[in-house]
């Protein structure tokens, strides 16, 4: 069996997210749709329901009152931090595990995606791009298929640093030139596998811009600016760290200014410790 046919198989070890997550998705970004829609789509799923009453009702946010339902929960707190709270819950729990092939500390992963996600939705607000929760969600799972190469990267990891360090491939080109495929594409394969749409499957595949047409592409690109600012922050980096290209056209593209990347990084510099509070209740 070749190291693709392995990956793939490993695959289906992957516990897809729960159905929820889609139908809040396809829910959320239907403007037709109502802050009842939303939480009927919530209450649907009992698992949802009570995890998100336990954030909410956690020291992190030190309401006032008890909330008891998804519907006072969203009066409470706003449909946007609710629908947040929920998509986040959602994510696969293995990506709170470490990975030894990329030299990520327990929980490093899901840190990252979790701050991606987050400066991602704040940038597509900022440029009033729709589809905001597909960047969110895009932004969250770009590194899924991280998970699974995690073991292969762990074996080939020597001839991989040879060509980033002597060579001057980036990390993606590295693993696909070792392994046969790169984490960018493996994702794309789990996202095929979980039933995302064709827009998720093409950002996940593409989150590096490695393909020139992804790099106009206004989702594309905002989920790979968010990402680019976590590894500048140095949130969650493992041994790959800023072993990749970067398109410095994408702020052309986005019509960001040199002051606007800075004034991001700035603002979620000074939130970090509030969002680091967040992530131990989620």
């Amino acid at each position: 069996m070749s190291t693709i046919q392995k990956l793939i198989k490993e695959i289906k070890t992957l516990k897809p997210i729960p159905q929820i997550a889609h139908q809040l998705m396809e829910i959320v970004e239907d403007p037709q749709s109502s802050m009842s829609d939303i939480a009927d789509v919530i209450l649907y799923d009992p698992m949802i329901t009570a995890n998100l009453l336990r954030v909410c009702n956690s020291a992190y946010f030190a309401l006032p009152r008890k909330i008891e339902s998804v519907r006072e929960a969203i009066t409470m707190m706003g449909l946007e931090k609710i629908i947040d709270i929920a998509i986040l819950k959602c994510s696969p729990e293995r990506m709170k595990n470490s990975f030894e092939g990329y030299g990520l500390n327990e929980g490093d992963l899901w840190r990252h995606s979790v701050y991606s996600a987050l400066i991602a939705k704040e940038l597509a607000e900022k440029k009033e791009v729709k589809n905001k929760y597909l960047i969110f969600t895009a932004s969250l799972l770009k590194d899924i298929g991280k998970i699974i190469l995690d073991r292969f990267i762990v074996d080939a990891f020597r001839k991989i640093n040879v060509l980033v360090q002597l060579k001057g491939y980036s990390f993606k080109e590295a693993e696909k030139k070792i392994i046969g495929i790169d984490h960018a594409e493996l994702g794309g394969l789990v996202a095929k596998k979980w039933n995302f749409s064709a827009k998720m499957i093409y950002i996940i595949q593409n989150h590096h811009l490695s393909e020139e047409s992804a790099q106009k592409d206004t989702e594309t690109n905002i989920v790979y600016l968010a990402d680019t600012l976590c590894m500048i922050m140095g949130i969650g980096i493992g041994s790959d760290a800023l072993a990749y290209r970067f398109h410095d056209n994408v702020l052309e593209e986005l019509k960001v200014s040199l002051n606007d990347f800075q004034k991001l990084i700035a603002g979620f510099g000074a939130n970090m410790r509030k969002v680091e509070a967040l992530l131990n209740f989620i």
